[in-house]
C-alpha cells in the first residue's frame, strides 16, 4: 500500500545539517528536535525539551553494524537527559525527542507511545535496545487512537532525521521474479534491494569459512553468529530470520566469507546481474 503524500518542515536551527534541526509534519500538532550529543549544551537550553515527550538516544555499533538505541519518557525530556550524562556509561550520540507544540500529551500518552515504540525496535534486527522496560500505558479508546495518529508521525519524521531502523522489515516475495540470487561453494542466497541498503531472506546459506583476507568481514560474520542471526546448518550457516546490510557488497560479503562485488555476485533467475538490471533501469 503506498502512502500518502505529506510535506515536511526541516528547520537547521544553526545553518548545519549535522547540527539542531527541528521537523514538522503540516498540520500535525507533534513537533522534533534532533542534535548532536556534541551539542547538547545548546540542545538543553531548547524550550521543546522543557516539554513532555519521547526520545531516541543512539549511536551505531562498529563491529555489529547495529543501532544501539535508547527509547524513553520523560515530562521533562531536558531534565531526563541530563541525569543520563550523569549516570550512563554508554557513549550515545545523537539525540531526537518528540514533544506536542499545543502541550496535549499527558504521561500515560509519552508512556503509550515509550511502549509501542520500544516494541517496534526488539522487532527490528537492525538495533540492539538498551532499555527493555516501558510496558506503555492503558488509554481511552479516543486517546489511544489519538496516540497512534502521533506515533505514525513520528515514524515518518524519524527516517528524515536519521533512525530508519525502526521501518518495516521487507518481506520475501512471493514471485521469484522479483527476487535477486547469489550462489557460492553450493550455498544459496535470495535477497533484494531496499531503501535501506540490501536485505538477505531467512533461510539463505552462508559459507562456513572465512576467508583468509576476511579481517573486518569476519568480524562482522562473528556478530552475527553471536546475535543468532547465522546459525550452523550442516556444512554452512544459515540465515534464521530476514536481515539488512548496508549495501549489496555487505550482503554478499557475508554470504560469500570475505570481500564480494554485490553488484556482480547479487543475480535474479535468468543470471542477469544486478549491476546490469540497474543499468537498464536508466537507459
Amino acid at each position: 500500500m503506498s502512502m500518502r503524500p505529506v510535506s515536511i518542515k526541516l528547520f537547521l536551527c544553526d545553518g548545519d545539517p549535522d547540527g539542531i534541526r527541528t521537523a514538522e509534519l503540516s498540520n500535525w500538532t507533534g513537533k522534533a528536535l534532533a542534535g548532536p550529543r556534541s551539542d547538547l549544551s545548546n540542545l538543553l537550553l531548547r524550550d521543546e525539551l522543557r516539554k513532555p515527550g519521547v526520545y531516541f538516544l543512539s549511536s551505531k555499533d562498529t563491529v555489529s553494524g547495529l543501532l544501539n538505541l535508547y527509547i524513553g519518557e520523560a515530562e521533562s525530556v531536558g531534565k531526563r537527559i541530563r541525569q543520563h550524562q550523569s549516570e550512563d556509561n554508554w557513549d550515545w550520540i545523537q539525540l531526537i525527542s518528540f514533544v506536542s507544540k499545543d502541550e496535549n500529551l499527558t504521561k500515560a500518552h509519552i508512556r503509550y507511545l515509550e511502549g509501542a515504540l520500544i516494541s517496534k525496535a526488539k522487532a527490528s534486527s537492525r538495533i540492539c535496545d538498551l532499555n527493555n522496560q516501558g510496558g506503555g500505558a492503558r488509554l481511552p479508546e479516543s486517546d489511544q487512537a489519538e496516540m497512534d495518529v502521533f506515533l505514525e508521525n513520528m515514524l515518518k519524521l524519524l527516517p528524515v532525521l536519521g533512525i530508519t531502523e525502526l521501518e518495516p522489515e521487507s518481506e520475501k516475495p512471493a514471485d521469484m521474479n522479483q527476487m535477486l540470487f547469489g550462489v557460492t561453494k553450493g550455498c544459496n542466497a535470495q535477497g533484494n534491494r531496499t531503501a535501506g541498503g540490501f536485505v538477505v531472506y531467512e533461510g539463505s546459506q552462508a559459507v562456513k569459512e572465512h576467508r583468509a583476507s576476511a579481517g573486518k568481514t569476519k568480524k562482522r560474520r562473528e556478530s552475527l553468529i553471536e546475535q543468532g542471526v547465522l546459525v550452523e546448518d550442516g556444512d554452512a550457516y544459515c540465515f534464521s530470520r530476514n536481515y539488512e546490510f548496508g549495501s549489496p557488497s555487505e550482503a554478499g560479503a557475508m554470504v560469500c566469507g570475505g570481500a564480494t562485488n554485490g553488484l556482480t555476485f547479487w543475480r535474479n533467475k535468468d543470471q542477469i546481474s544486478l549491476k546490469e538490471i540497474e543499468a537498464k533501469l536508466v537507459e
